[in-house]
């Protein structure tokens, strides 16, 4: 591993052609010329696993009790970040508009929850699993990312901690050089994107 995360991860993107170029259309609803497929970046079960442990390491401070993520993008570093831990691992999926704990996953009043995704843009789908959370009476207490492309800017109520901070310029549809360019937009993502979001 490099001494730098921030290296070794810019160098996984490429080494496992994860970081894709064209035109995208997040699940956000935003465009970009840019989109990272971490299904690809955590193909191979042992770069999953190290990646897991680094991030680990950076919320072990918050002492989790467990780790929650959405489906489908947190599945597998949530996984690999609770094993490092050594706590549960939970995960909430889409049930109609929403999301919820299905599959007999239930959550302790107070528990101490860390959230797990493997890319935060606007945070919208980590949102919807923190409320979920609170719901049930659990204490989200910090969240993670393996890549941050919030710009800086925090969409959570508590600390967010991420492995590389990747700066993809993103648009609102209307106005997206690309679409005015007529390149069509492709939706790489699980969850599709919702017009006009």
């Amino acid at each position: 591993m490099h001494s730098r995360p921030e290296d070794w991860i810019q160098g996984l993107l490429k080494e496992t052609g994860a970081l894709l170029e064209g035109h995208f259309q997040l699940s956000s609803g935003l465009h970009s010329a840019g989109y990272v497929q971490c299904a690809l970046l955590l193909e191979n079960p042992r770069i999953a696993r190290q990646i897991g442990k680094s991030l680990a390491e950076r919320l072990r401070a918050f002492s989790p009790e467990s780790v929650l993520a959405p489906a489908l993008g947190g599945l597998i570093i949530g996984y690999e970040v609770a094993s490092s831990l050594e706590v549960p691992f939970r995960f909430t999926e889409r049930a109609g508009e929403g999301m919820a704990l299905r599959r007999g996953f239930r959550l302790d009043r107070g528990e101490r929850v860390v959230l797990l995704e493997d890319v935060v843009t606007t945070g919208r789908s980590s949102l919807e699993a923190m409320s979920v959370a609170t719901e049930q009476g659990a204490r989200i207490v910090g969240a993670g990312a393996i890549l941050d492309r919030t710009g800086g800017v925090n969409p959570f109520e508590v600390p967010f901690e991420s492995l590389l901070a990747l700066r993809l310029e993103t648009y609102p549809a209307e106005s997206c050089p690309l679409c005015a360019e007529g390149q069509p937009a492709v939706q790489p993502g699980s969850r599709p994107a919702k017009a006009g979001v």
